[in-house]
C-alpha cells in the first residue's frame, strides 16, 4: 500500500498565508517563491528535497530558466555539486552541441525549446530535478528528455508546489519518475480559497 502523502507544512502554512487566487487556476506566490524571493525559505525547501530523495550520487542539479533557477542554486549549493538550467532561447555563447526539446509553455501560450550545451551534461552524470511549479508538466517533460538523450541518470524531481489537479504530475510518476512535491495544491478557489492534498 502507498504510503499517504505529507506535505511541508511550513510551506503550505506560507502559501495559506501569503498566496493569492486568481482566475484560472493561478496561485500567487511570487512574493517569496520565483520573483521575490526568501532564500532562507530556499534553503529550508531544499533540506526537506534532499531528505525525501537519495542524493548521494548526485553530481549535477537541473532546473529549467527562469523561475526555477533560486530554488535549484540552493539545492545544488546544499549539495555542493554544480546547477545546469535549460535554456529557453538559443544563445550565441552556446557551443559543443546542444541537447534540445521542444515543449509547449501555458505560461507564454506557445512551443519553447529548451537548450542545453553537451559540454556540460554527461552519460556519467547523476541528476536531480528540481522547479518551482508543477501544473501541466511540459517543462519537466522536456528536461527528463534533455536527460534521456545525454545518456545521464534521473534520480528524481522535486517541485515546490504541484497544481493537483492538472496533469503533470501524474504523467510523471506514471512514466516511472521518482516525483516529490512539497506542496500539492488539490483546489484552488478565490473564495474558497486554497485545499491541499491530505487535509
Amino acid at each position: 500500500m502507498a504510503e499517504a502523502y505529507k506535505g511541508y507544512a511550513p510551506l503550505q502554512e506560507r502559501i495559506r498565508k501569503e498566496g493569492r487566487v486568481l482566475p484560472g487556476n493561478i496561485i500567487k506566490i511570487d512574493g517569496f517563491l520565483n520573483h521575490r524571493v526568501d532564500m532562507q525559505l530556499m534553503h529550508e525547501l531544499s533540506h526537506e528535497f534532499i531528505r525525501r530523495f537519495d542524493t548521494s550520487k548526485v553530481t549535477l542539479v537541473m532546473t529549467v530558466e527562469a523561475s526555477g533557477i533560486a530554488l535549484a542554486s540552493a539545492v545544488a549549493a546544499d549539495l555542493g555539486v554544480p546547477l545546469l538550467y535549460a535554456k529557453k532561447a538559443k544563445s550565441d555563447n552556446i557551443e559543443g552541441g546542444l541537447f534540445q526539446s521542444e515543449i509547449m509553455s501555458y505560461t507564454y501560450k506557445k512551443k519553447v525549446t529548451l537548450l542545453v550545451s553537451r559540454q556540460w551534461l554527461h552519460a556519467d552524470d547523476k541528476v536531480l530535478v528540481i522547479d518551482d511549479f508543477l501544473a501541466m508538466g511540459e517543462a519537466l517533460r522536456g528536461v527528463t528528455e534533455i536527460v534521456k538523450q545525454s545518456g545521464a541518470e534521473l534520480v528524481g524531481i522535486g517541485a515546490a508546489v504541484e497544481k493537483g489537479f492538472q496533469p503533470g504530475g501524474e504523467k510523471l510518476r506514471a512514466a516511472g519518475y521518482h516525483v516529490e512535491s512539497l506542496a500539492i495544491i488539490e483546489s484552488a478557489d478565490p473564495e474558497k480559497g486554497i485545499v491541499f492534498r491530505g487535509e
